[in-house]
């Protein structure tokens, strides 16, 4: 459950929603109001501005001024007095988000983020001022709170004709967003690759890992884009080592640091300082999912046990803790607990001591930086890896192995002391997307690590999303407490869409796959915009004051990255030409963005690799347990371009493309690029032999 963010005894309407992240403010003596039509009417029948703050269950800074402002008596009064006062989970409405978020940036010229604080005119919900955190007093370089309120509501009410003037600007801003149609000569080519390499490599931290400066965040698909820029080089004279240093050094410096949770697996939202070391204590759903199919990839590039224990380790977290008994996954874990952030994660020596045999807190304390300074908030201990395993072993004068067991057994005794703790709360809604997110990873982990528990926790989720949220042909977005609703956006159908056919690499199933091709053909009839993309809601969504149509990566993919990548894999597989369509013309569309920051679009990336040089796709027909090994033992081999579908001999109802893919009475594999087919090969040996053939895409 998540925390509640005040001690009220009256309920105010948001007592009635699903989000947990409104239920907080439940209690608030704010007057809130859920988005939706109530509240937008009475503003324009009372001309009050409206006062819009979204957030999220899992955030630190959102708890902060709902403590300061929204749980103050004279400031709720103030509120209630002056605004309309609407609350947003921004991971519900990420419609609602994305706009203000960038409304916010417009009008401050700062970077956005959360809790966001936005005014908007009542007849039309413009924005004409913002912010994110404001304190409850002046503090931070930032007024009070009560302050803006009052400042906010006297230039609204005298300056109506500047405002109008004010907004009308920023719409046509939002209008100007929209990239204009593509040239018609336009010639997909892979510089954009190369650029985004070379820009990748100069941002890159060469001693700790990661892209760019603090605060560092993981980057999962850029990590991923450096293994692919390696794998493309291997059959180079000079493969491209360094993209593979990026990529290995990354993942191993954000496993050894605080990002990771040493005890119980599983990864934090951001590092706030370079070293990884100190997280924003925050774990999403999102997050997880997305570093456990990169972990994974490393496992099968590598071959390092390391990165398979990571990956292992975050996939136990997640279906320890993020699944729920339905099947979905759950979304976030605090950041908080009993009011501080990080608190349940944290540690003194004396603690660590008194639970720990002396034996084991010898090897412990240097192989965790207990024996150093406090690293958070000058009297604690985050848990961080300082010291190798050998080191760590010779100071104690014992042996790896022995190590190696000490180690593992303090961390079990730890986390038992710790599941005791007053535990962060826990958003239990559980979302479309991010679903689909984690569901992808459960099956790449599936694959490279050989559990099929892992397969069968992700058949659990996807079984779920199909029972529950997907209605009449439409997908809904969010779930809980038996409650499925909201109009899922574009990211949540070609999420899923890729992750149902990734899972497909682990087992196949006719029926799944034909509902991955439904939610295309959802995506085509509703959110297709006629110059090419996706817009990020569908045309009969709620008209909003603007209808976002993105291209680049946030801290999830871009949905038309998603969308090119999956059309053009789903279009190979079922030789669908309208699909390929839809693939290159969102490439087109994005192209200028692309051209100019290729960095910030890798999920465009890997859709126009793959556009460039498609995806060899494997069909496997036979007896379910012989083409089952094949599969398996095909999968155990790292190869970005290759999709692998054992189809048992006696699948009915298979589209035509794979229907004449026919069983011989034994196993047999059909090796399929762009429109050719090989003919069927029979024997294990002699289709390593063809795909040995095929060297790796060089450019």
């Amino acid at each position: 459950m998540s925390q509640a963010s005040s001690s009220g005894t009256t309920p105010n309407r948001l007592a009635k929603e699903t989000s947990p992240y409104l239920q907080q403010h439940a209690y608030n003596p704010v007057d809130w109001y859920p988005w939706g039509p109530e509240a937008l009417e009475r503003a324009r029948q009372e001309g009050k501005p409206i006062l819009l703050s979204i957030g999220y269950s899992a955030c630190h800074w959102c708890h902060v001024m709902a403590h300061e402002s929204f749980e103050d008596e004279a400031t709720a009064r103030l509120m209630n007095e002056l605004f309309v006062n609407i609350k947003v989970d921004r991971e519900e409405r990420p419609d609602i988000d994305r706009i203000y978020q960038i409304a916010q940036q417009l009008i401050t010229q700062r970077s956005g983020g959360w809790p966001l604080t936005m005014f908007l005119t009542p007849e039309d919900q413009r924005p004409f001022f913002g912010g994110t955190y404001f304190p409850k007093e002046p503090r931070y370089g930032m007024p009070a709170f009560r302050d803006v309120l009052k400042r906010v509501s006297e230039y609204f009410q005298q300056n109506r004709a500047e405002l109008r003037s004010h907004t009308d600007s920023l719409m046509r801003a939002f209008g100007e967003m929209i990239p204009p149609p593509p040239q018609e000569d336009l010639q997909l080519n892979p510089a954009p690759l190369q650029a985004c390499r070379q820009r990748l490599g100069q941002i890159f931290d060469s001693n700790y890992g990661g892209f760019g400066s603090a605060p560092k965040f993981p980057h999962p698909k850029s990590i991923e884009r450096c293994f692919r820029d390696w794998y493309a080089s291997a059959g180079q004279e000079k493969p491209d080592l360094q993209a593979l240093f990026m990529a290995t050094l990354t993942l191993k410096r954000m496993a050894d640091g605080g990002l990771h949770d040493q005890l119980g697996g599983g990864f934090s939202r951001y590092s706030v300082d370079g070293h990884w070391m100190i997280p924003h204590f925050e774990k999403m759903l999102y997050d997880n999912g997305a570093l456990l199919s990169a972990y994974s990839e490393a496992t099968l590039a590598t071959g390092d046990r390391f990165f398979a224990r990571v990956a292992s380790d975050t996939a136990d977290w997640i279906v320890r803790e993020m699944q729920s008994p339905e099947g979905g996954y759950y979304s976030s874990l605090d950041a908080d607990s009993e009011g501080q952030e990080g608190k349940y994660y944290v540690w003194t020596p004396d603690e660590v001591r008194a639970a720990l045999t002396r034996e084991e807190y010898a090897v412990f304390a240097p192989r965790f930086g207990l024996d150093r300074k406090p690293n958070f908030e000058g009297k604690w201990w985050h848990l961080h890896v300082f010291r190798l395993v050998e080191q760590v072993a010779g100071t104690a004068r014992v042996s790896f192995d022995r190590a190696t067991e000490l180690l593992e057994s303090a961390r079990v005794k730890l986390l038992a002391v710790r599941d005791k703790r007053v535990r962060p709360a826990r958003d239990e809604k559980i979302l479309t997307g991010w679903n689909a997110v984690a569901i992808r990873g459960m099956a790449v982990a599936a694959r490279a690590l050989g559990r099929e528990d892992l397969a069968t926790s992700a058949t659990r989720a996807l079984d779920f999303i199909r029972g529950t949220l997907w209605r009449d042909g439409r997908l809904l977005a969010t779930y809980k407490d038996g409650r499925a609703h909201l109009n899922a956006y574009l990211d949540d159908y070609v999420y899923l869409a890729d992750a149902i056919l990734e899972l497909q690499q682990v087992r196949f199933r006719n029926d799944e796959l034909l509902f991955a091709r439904d939610l295309l053909e959802v995506v085509l009839a509703h959110f297709r915009d006629p110059d090419g993309g996706f817009f990020f809601t569908s045309d009969d969504h709620e008209a909003l004051i603007h209808r976002t149509k993105t291209f680049g990566d946030e801290a999830l993919p871009s949905g038309n990255g998603i969308a090119a990548f999956v059309f053009q894999r789903m279009g190979q597989v079922l030789a669908e030409p309208k699909y390929l369509e839809a693939a290159e013309q969102t490439l087109r569309a994005g192209w200028r963005v692309l051209e100019r920051f290729p960095q910030g679009h890798v999920s465009l990336l890997h859709a126009l690799e793959e556009i460039l040089d498609p995806p060899t796709i494997v069909i496997l027909r036979g007896a379910a347990d012989e083409i089952g090994q094949w599969q398996k033992d095909l999968g155990r081999l790292y190869n970005p371009h290759r999709v692998i579908l054992a189809i048992p001999e006696d699948t009915a109802g298979l589209v035509p493309a794979l229907a004449d893919k026919t069983p011989r009475g034994r196993a047999v594999a059909y090796v399929c690029k762009a429109s050719t087919c090989s003919p069927p090969i029979e024997s294990f040996s002699a289709l390593v032999e063809h795909l040995r053939e095929k060297t790796p895409p060089l450019r």
